[in-house]
């Protein structure tokens, strides 16, 4: 029965790996971009576990020093005891001053432990930070290599299919033969435009020597 389920878990990790494989294949960014906020989410984890464990060493700090004092308290009523021959009081004060010496050391013990564990998740919280920084600019570097990638790709289909680069190329022929057609038109009527101008300045010269000469 285990071998068949190891069989099983195999068989699907097998399937798992060669559909991530082939995902891989297809758009390596996209399943790097995946990864990328699994390790946010696991980040973002231990960040959630740091703010406990602040919460806790807090916790630690105040029930450690709150043990103390009843301690110190207990300590005095048991002096006070004495001193008054009350023996029942003292046996009672003295009893609860070492339950609370006991309790103040264990807390100490486990303060001692939640400020180690703190320093641990801070170190390893700022690693995975930093990690994680450095991944996303590789992400980066990788996305511009990919695009250089793909454009060069792309001129090169352009250069070397020559069906693509003759529609092209006739492409470019259709614009600059509309752009010659159009400046043929601007031209011409630029030209018909400072002829008709200049002949009706021509013709008004002449008419005025005409009535100059008249005048004479």
């Amino acid at each position: 029965m285990t071998n068949l389920i190891t069989r099983i878990k195999n068989t699907i990790m097998a399937d798992l790996h060669e559909v991530l494989d082939q995902k891989e294949q297809k758009n390596p960014i996209a399943l790097l971009n995946q990864y990328l906020r699994e390790c946010e989410r696991e980040t973002e984890k231990v960040r959630k576990l740091l703010e406990r464990q602040y919460i806790l060493k807090e916790e630690f700090t105040r029930e450690y020093h709150h043990a103390l004092e009843l301690a110190e308290k207990r300590k005095r009523q048991a002096e006070i005891a004495s001193k008054a021959e009350e023996p029942e009081l003292y046996e009672f004060a003295s009893r609860e001053q070492h339950q609370y010496e006991e309790r103040a050391v264990r807390l100490k013990e486990a303060l001692q432990n939640a400020l180690q564990q703190l320093s641990d998740l801070e170190r390893k919280y700022e690693e995975m930070k930093h990690k994680l920084k450095d991944m996303h600019i590789r992400r980066m570097e990788l996305m511009g290599r990919e695009n250089v990638t793909r454009a060069f790709h792309r001129m090169n289909k352009v250069l070397e299919n020559n069906a693509y680069s003759n529609k092209a190329y006739s492409r470019f022929h259709e614009i600059e033969s509309y752009l010659d057609h159009l400046e043929h038109q601007v031209n011409s009527s630029y030209y018909r435009s400072t002829i008709d101008a200049r002949i009706a300045q021509l013709e008004k010269e002449m008419k005025s020597e005409e009535t100059h000469s008249q005048s004479k």
